[in-house]
């Protein structure tokens, strides 16, 4: 076991009173499992409890809490995660309780984020939202703390003082108000590159789906970005986009996006806004579903959610039932807008391609343009999208006939006649 490997008991909560979404059972305790394998933790023992409703102190019962302790010490666990978030009272109680640390869901996918971000928006991302986690849980950190001025104080010192615990909200505040200052800053030049590319009228095309369901090694299949694919959830978190040449006459930029997952805390969704806002902007999103897990009706399901959270719901959308060579008996859906592929080998990328060239030249059709003389390198662009159908030069300027889609009738629309 290498040295960041920590023994840990998994700890979950089936509430009757909690929506079904929320409530654990063996499939949201074997993907928690996984985060915590993906953190560098084992897994020593689950230990799941059945209640009506979550216990105010201990969010699982002082029975189960007896038991969680003497499963973690003859296992010789350092560490309980808890499957769905806890309050900041239910963690302190829980770790006077236990005798060992304790972290619930939110905690350990903000530690992997923590170690998966590389670019300087992805880290500003991931410290916003490990500051909105840690702001309403100070207090348990400071309970020992006295005020620094109390009754006994020497005149003209008596007042209400000033706790750390106050000291350590102001400097969080201010860290969160800098944070959001420099996302803004981000945000604007997401802005300025997204008006770049309208004005070039390049369509975007966005992957999005659950975590580990191949986007990755799609990305990779369509426009060799080379981008690591390992079978771990969350391995990509910094949206990465190349272009990708759909068909002889189309092309467009495909942006790979963080993999979605089932109780995503809200905090996080709005701390990745400014990546997931490519969804928002993309004019097709491609739904990459790993069919050979028994759950994708579930992940697809919660993919779905988020989308529609994103406001991305009214896109037009691909559906890619990937590694589809794991899973060959399962009957599937069918349709125009529905994929069988298989991305490790390549089987299917050709259908993708005619998917998605279907949708974004649904709209072709045969304009005519004049081209003054100082813009004839236009016929140029046009030639090697092989659009061109008939080309006239006369005095006033270049004819040109073209089979253009949406994108390029924007683009070239001012030379268009009417």
């Amino acid at each position: 076991m290498t040295e960041k490997e920590q023994k840990a008991v998994l700890v979950g909560l089936s509430a009757d009173s909690a929506p079904e979404r929320e409530r654990s059972t063996d499939e949201t305790l074997g993907e928690l499992e996984a985060l915590l394998e993906t953190a560098g933790g084992i897994s020593v023992g689950r230990a799941v409890q059945n209640r009506s409703s979550p216990d105010p102190r201990t969010y699982i019962g002082e029975g189960k809490v007896r038991e969680v302790r003497a499963l973690a010490e003859s296992e010789g666990a350092e560490l309980a995660v808890f499957d769905n978030d806890l309050s900041p009272s239910q963690t302190k109680n829980l770790e006077t309780d236990l005798g060992i640390r304790v972290l619930d869901r939110s905690a350990l996918i903000l530690d992997i984020f923590a170690s998966r971000a590389q670019t300087l928006e992805g880290r500003l991302q991931v410290e916003l939202a490990q500051y909105k986690y840690l702001l309403p849980r100070l207090t348990r950190m400071w309970t020992h703390l006295e005020r620094q001025a109390g009754t006994s104080a020497p005149i003209g010192t008596r007042g209400p003082g000033e706790t750390q615990l106050e000291t350590d909200r102001r400097h969080i505040r201010r860290k969160l108000q800098k944070l959001e200052e420099e996302l803004r800053e981000v945000r604007q030049n997401r802005a300025t590159e997204r008006r770049l590319r309208e004005k070039n009228k390049i369509p975007v095309i966005a992957l999005v789906g659950y975590t580990n369901a191949g986007k990755s090694t799609i990305m990779n299949l369509l426009t060799g970005a080379g981008i690591p694919a390992r079978d771990r959830l969350f391995d990509t978190l910094d949206t990465t986009t190349r272009k990708l040449r759909v068909t002889d006459r189309t092309e467009a930029l495909l942006s790979d996006t963080v993999g979605f997952i089932r109780k995503l805390p809200h905090h996080l969704v709005d701390a990745f806004r400014a990546t997931l806002e490519s969804l928002t902007f993309a004019d097709l999103l491609l739904h990459v579903i790993d069919c050979s897990n028994p759950e994708w009706r579930t992940q697809s399901a919660v993919t779905d959610e988020l989308i529609s959270e994103l406001g991305a719901a009214g896109k037009p959308r691909i559906e890619i039932f990937n590694k589809r060579d794991l899973n060959p008996s399962d009957v599937l859906p069918r349709g125009d807008r529905i994929v069988e592929l298989s991305a490790a080998n390549g089987e299917g990328a050709d259908r993708l391609l005619s998917a998605i060239a279907a949708v974004l030249e649904s709209s072709v059709k045969t304009v005519s343009l004049l081209l003054p003389y100082d813009s004839v390198r236009i016929v140029d662009e046009l030639y090697s999208l092989r659009s061109v159908k008939s080309v006239r030069y006369e005095d006033d300027g270049v004819y040109v006939d073209a089979e253009l889609g949406s994108a390029a009738q924007l683009k070239y629309g001012k030379y268009t006649i009417i």
